[in-house]
């Protein structure tokens, strides 16, 4: 018997619900790694008390509800913009986007209730359930990894580990470390069950230490600056504030010494490209002949594209780049022209269908520094977009404008996932994002120069070296989920065998 048999439905629904919201206090900015294995530890007692498979889907979808409610509670901010607007609806996107997400893990534990009537068979199709759910939402409709179990170790020497299984393999062995304890504790194992429980978590620290040891990394004698401007959303287009911050970035552009390269952030050019000669031939006069990677708009024909250009030390556009992971309902909307027509519109697009998307991953050749590989924004939540490019890049650019995100946690968890791209590739990263948090981020994911969250400022460092390709570069998420598919299919060959209906 298991320690919650004795509880009410409601009462346990309520136990998963806190326990989905503390454990994501493993998550950016607070990083409390241990008590997210304690609220995921709690799974197979949340699991085994279950007697009937809606149970267990209603019990993982409250612990879903209550991890997705707290780590995403940001969400709210954009709509706090313009809050004559769009606030009526925040409350709204945070109930919708948690329980929306929160079905994923709802229907692991439906999968897992139906599985072998053995509680070790019903766990281990936990795992592997929880593990394929999480690669759904990594992928489906666009997907939207934000908050996964493995973004609790950045920052640790566990994230080294990233470089060699990636971040779906880091959240199995995350669930494997944590579930297994729980199942001991659910089902009162004997002392030598409780050792092979452990095991997992012991080889895991193991591993971490041991490919936590790295040698020092190269530098490549280029200096890079990131412009912070920090322009608050609901000024950013003020006509009163939009020459201020400009001037800003200028002041920040002209500071001696001269770097090799400048980056400003995403959408910091105030005109679109087409109109924006002036503005160009001032910023490559502020930079004495460093290449600037900016932040622009531009239209092509009817579309309008969030791009990033490359203007060389003769004032020239050299390269362009424009977005093509857009966020729904941000910068475009589904259906938009009809939309429109009911005044829905994506916070960060003006009228009907919003933004178009580029062609895809592509590199930006930025002269002896090498090629970069540019993320905007979003684009660097996905690791699939990272590895995307035919050719390796020297190092990650990312350009973002966090101030989305306002000052609570999702600036700080989206730098998390940036160093998270560094770390899975073993190259650098140059991000520049608007009112935070910029910095210079080496291939183990540390940060080399940083501007904190809400500062106007610059920040230069000399470019790291890329590593040689990690073992995730070269194979990427396709070893696990082989093996989840593998584990997966002898959990139902068990199942057959056993003469189950399921």
């Amino acid at each position: 018997m298991t320690l919650l048999c004795d509880w009410s439905l409601r009462r346990r629904l309520l136990l998963a619900a806190v326990a989905g919201a503390a454990g994501a206090l493993g998550l950016a900015p607070f990083g409390l790694w241990p008590v997210t294995l304690i609220a995921v530890a709690l799974m197979p007692a949340l699991l085994l008390s279950c007697d009937t498979p809606r149970a267990a889907a209603l019990t993982g979808w409250a612990f879903g509800a209550g991890w997705f409610a707290h780590a995403l509670s940001w969400i709210v901010e954009p709509f706090l913009v313009d809050p004559d607007r769009y606030a009526w609806m925040a409350p709204f996107a945070l109930l919708f986007l948690a329980g929306g997400l929160a079905l994923f893990w709802g229907g692991a534990f439906w999968v897992a209730r139906r599985a072998a009537g053995t509680s070790a068979g019903r766990i281990a199709a936990l795992v592997v359930a929880l593990s394929l759910a999480e690669f759904a939402r990594a992928f489906l409709l666009t997907g939207f990894p934000w908050a996964a179990v493995a973004q609790v170790w950045v920052g640790t020497p566990a994230d080294r580990l990233l470089a060699w299984i990636g971040p779906q393999g880091l959240a199995l062995t995350t669930l494997i470390v944590a579930v297994l304890p729980g199942w001991a504790l659910a089902r009162r194992v004997s002392v030598r069950g409780w050792a092979l429980c452990l095991l997992p978590a012991v080889a895991m620290a193991v591993a971490a230490l041991a490919t936590g040891r790295q040698p020092p990394v190269a530098g490549t004698g280029a200096i890079v600056r990131v412009i912070q401007p920090n322009a608050p959303q609901h000024q950013k287009w003020d006509p009163a504030y939009i020459p201020v911050f400009f001037q800003r970035q200028i002041a920040f552009t002209e500071a001696d010494p001269r770097p090799d390269l400048i980056v400003w952030p995403e959408s910091a050019v105030p005109v679109l490209l087409e109109e924006a000669a002036p503005t160009l031939a001032r910023i490559a006069e502020a930079a004495r002949g460093a290449d600037v990677v900016l932040g622009i708009q531009r239209f092509e024909g009817r579309r309008v594209y969030n791009s990033l250009i490359r203007l060389d030390g003769a004032g020239e556009v050299a390269g362009l780049y424009d977005k093509h992971h857009l966020v729904p309902f941000g910068e475009y909307v589904p259906l938009g022209d009809l939309a429109a027509e009911a005044g829905v519109y994506g916070f960060a697009a003006r009228e009907g269908q919003g933004y178009s998307a580029g062609p895809g991953p592509r590199l930006l050749d930025l002269g002896r520094l090498g090629a970069a590989l540019p993320l905007i924004c979003y684009e660097a939540v996905f690791p699939q977009d990272v590895t995307g490019t035919p050719e390796r890049p020297r190092f990650l650019l990312q350009l973002t404008n966090d101030a989305w995100f306002g000052t609570r946690a999702g600036p700080y968890q989206h730098l998390a996932q940036a160093r998270m791209r560094a770390i899975e590739q073993g190259l650098p990263m140059v991000r520049a994002a608007n009112t935070g948090i910029s910095a210079v981020v080496g291939p183990h994911g540390e940060l080399i120069r940083s501007i904190p969250l809400g500062e106007a400022g610059y920040a230069d460092a000399e470019l790291p070296a890329p590593l040689p390709p990690t073992v995730y570069a070269r194979t990427g998420d396709w070893p696990v989920f082989l093996l989840l598919l593998i584990v997966g299919s002898a959990l139902l060959v068990v199942q057959w065998r056993r003469g189950s209906p399921t």
